[in-house]
């Protein structure tokens, strides 16, 4: 792998855990990354949404950091759950598109790759996954329990997840019969909580990849049933997904969220219980853009704001994500940042704080200044980089304000560039290419440099296949 690591990230590494010491933090904090499924920017109403509420997440906010500049690692499940893992954009990580194993799984991460569970489990950290999965077949080099997970508990499959009330789920190795009437995210949350309570006495990391509100909008009706009568417009109105059928999948869909945000008031009531809530940082954030699919209407919620596309897009509604970071008695409270900050950058960002040596091959950088309100300290990215390999695959870049984006390259590598300034044009509706060539010679070459080819996941076609 060629030059991933800067000068800049391997100065984090040294320096940004005497930064952490100097703030007199925990020396071994405790970690929930919560991970919604295909929550749009606008889908908390601390982002804006007023269709329904998620008081529990607002008031994470209200006491927390709020960035308004975060993206996801990709704009699909898989390549962003490996660039989480990872700290590594699409251009390097090792799994960059939904490729499917059949009965059961994806492509799997490689046995022998550095991932954040592996890292912090040698840095003593007991570590939980709670979830989806999507990054190999059970049994395969890519089953959690070979990627530095203690516990796993959840959909190992993306497709098992487009249900929520699959025939089965995985504790660790062993499948778990379903009897097609629990509601998948209830039985998920009861082992995360007995994971919270079993390990309070020692460090933890706790990955809640929560599948809310992905794929089919399905939810226990008395979450609904105050939603019909608020959406009458969507009665009668049939979601269709993977074979299943929801009348009104706007009510679903508010009461899903709804569900959620409650189970994330269980956990942060249960850390406060357990007298370790100071003791551990909470994050939430999403894994994409909103998708349009099961009678799902992101457009009726405002799920992306003022943001262009959705999941599937490198637009910015494909790709910004919320991010809300909680951690009483050391984030100062209600304040909101502009960092611009990727999933990439969590790795390094977990490591810091535990002590943890952060990996030479990393794209990520510590966004520990951050949320320790040390902006002055706080390394920038020269640019993001996001590549796409479905719908004619795409690449795009951030750089400061500018944002660059090219598609169809599956037929033309060559691809003309769009270019956009995200400071005045947030939508992205107007192409200020041709305005702007001085922006354009530094973005182009990028879209080579910035990344490697991989076997698994070719952006271009190469040059002497055979026809």
């Amino acid at each position: 792998m060629k030059r991933i690591c800067t000068l800049v990230t391997l100065a984090l590494g040294v320096f940004g855990l005497a930064s952490a010491s100097a703030a007199k933090l925990p020396e071994k904090p405790n970690f929930i990354y919560i991970l919604l499924d295909d929550a749009g920017y606008g889908d908390l109403s601390c982002y804006g949404q007023k269709k329904f509420k998620t008081p529990v997440i607002d008031e994470l906010a209200k006491k927390g950091l709020k960035f308004t500049q975060h993206y996801s690692g990709s704009t699909v499940c898989a390549p962003t759950r490996s660039s989480l893992m990872q700290g590594l954009h699409t251009g390097h990580t090792f799994i960059r598109g939904n490729k499917e194993i059949k009965p059961e799984g994806q492509h799997p991460l490689a046995k022998d790759l550095v991932t954040l569970p592996k890292l912090l489990k040698k840095s003593g950290y007991t570590t939980g996954m709670f979830g989806k999965w999507g990054l190999g077949a059970p049994g395969s080099e890519g089953d959690p329990m070979n990627q530095g997970w203690d516990e796993f508990f959840g959909f190992n499959c993306q497709r098992q997840a487009h249900t929520y009330y699959p025939t089965h789920l995985w504790h660790n190795d062993k499948k778990v019969p379903q009897n097609g009437k629990d509601y998948a995210h209830d039985v998920i949350m009861q082992q995360t909580m007995k994971f919270l309570k079993n390990n309070k006495d020692k460090p933890f990391f706790c990955y809640m990849s929560i599948t809310v509100p992905h794929a089919a909008m399905q939810v226990p009706e008395e979450e609904a049933a105050p939603f019909r009568k608020k959406f009458p417009q969507y009665e009668g109105v049939i979601g269709k997904y993977a074979g299943t059928e929801v009348d009104n999948p706007a009510a679903m869909f508010a009461g899903m969220m709804t569900r959620m945000d409650r189970d994330v008031g269980r956990v942060v009531d249960e850390l406060k219980k357990m007298g370790i809530d100071k003791n551990t940082l909470i994050m939430v954030t999403s894994d994409n853009g909103p998708h349009r699919e099961g009678g799902h209407v992101p457009d009726f919620f405002n799920s992306n704001g003022k943001l262009k596309g959705y999941k599937r897009d490198l637009y910015e509604g494909g790709i910004r994500a919320p991010l809300v970071a909680y951690w009483p008695g050391v984030i100062k409270e209600g304040k909101t940042t502009r960092h611009i900050s990727a999933h990439w950058d969590v790795l390094p960002t977990l490591c810091e704080l535990s002590g943890t040596k952060i990996p030479a091959k990393t794209d990520g950088i510590s966004f520990v200044p951050t949320l320790l309100g040390q902006n002055k300290k706080q390394q920038k990215h020269e640019y993001l980089y996001w590549e796409f390999h479905e719908r004619g695959k795409k690449q795009a870049i951030r750089m400061g304000k500018w944002k660059a984006v090219r598609l169809n390259l599956a037929k033309n590598p060559n691809a003309a560039m769009e270019l956009y300034d995200l400071s005045k044009d947030i939508g992205e509706e107007n192409n200020i290419v041709a305005n702007h060539p001085d922006i354009v010679s530094k973005i182009k070459p990028l879209f080579s440099s910035a990344r490697t080819e991989s076997d698994i996941f070719t952006l271009f076609p190469k040059k002497n296949a055979k026809k």
